[in-house]
């Protein structure tokens, strides 16, 4: 199961009126998407929120949402912060089932910079996507793709048939093994290789 629980409570109030008043009274309204029961309007106290959104494992990520003596898998989707505070003022919540797919952006990160011959050699790294849409189990979502650019020179790629995904996860586009990045060098640079090859050959 997921490793966040959030202690929810049912807001008989809605909209924005209902909204204030939650914030008011020291929670963070939300509400709660998908599934035959439609949208209920929940509420959750701010600090067991803020203690949850900090450990970097809430949004987007499964997590188990207590009411009374009932639990739900659920996906966070979606956190509004305030723009002067930045403390969060809305969140949006969605039933899932443990083992079900469901589609969702992953950030890629890049390790072993040092280890690719182009980067070494001043080429520089052009990211094509800092993320990827997966369809994942929810109880598999990672929290990030890892590429490994050891070997890569100039004119070398990292393609999605490249990153390890988690079982039973496939990427959202499908038929083409798309470009993540891809290390490039100038054209000062091109220009000095060329003319380094040619005087070789002469």
């Amino acid at each position: 199961m997921a490793e966040i629980v959030l202690n929810v409570e049912v807001r008989e109030r809605t909209g924005t009126g209902g909204a204030r008043a939650a914030r008011r009274a020291g929670k963070v309204p939300g509400v709660l998407y998908g599934g035959p029961r439609g949208p209920v309007a929940v509420a959750v106290e701010t600090n067991a929120f803020r203690k949850a959104l900090y450990t970097g494992k809430l949004l987007g990520h499964l997590v188990t949402l207590k009411y009374g003596d009932e639990t739900q898998p659920v996906i966070a989707r979606d956190i509004q912060f305030d723009p002067v505070s930045d403390q969060p003022v809305h969140f949006d919540l969605f039933r899932v089932e443990e083992h079900q797919l469901v589609k969702i952006a992953v950030p890629v990160h890049f390790k072993n910079h040092e280890a690719s011959p182009g980067i070494k050699r001043g080429g520089a790294l052009n990211i094509a996507r800092h993320e990827v849409e997966l369809m994942v189990p929810a109880d598999e979502i990672p929290e990030e793709l890892v590429a490994d650019l050891t070997g890569l020179d100039i004119g070398d790629s990292v393609r999605i048939a490249n990153l390890n995904l988690p079982k039973g996860a496939h990427p959202a586009i499908t038929g083409r093994d798309f470009v993540i990045a891809t290390v490039t060098g100038s054209s000062a640079q091109a220009s000095e290789e060329a003319a380094a090859e040619a005087a070789a050959a002469t």
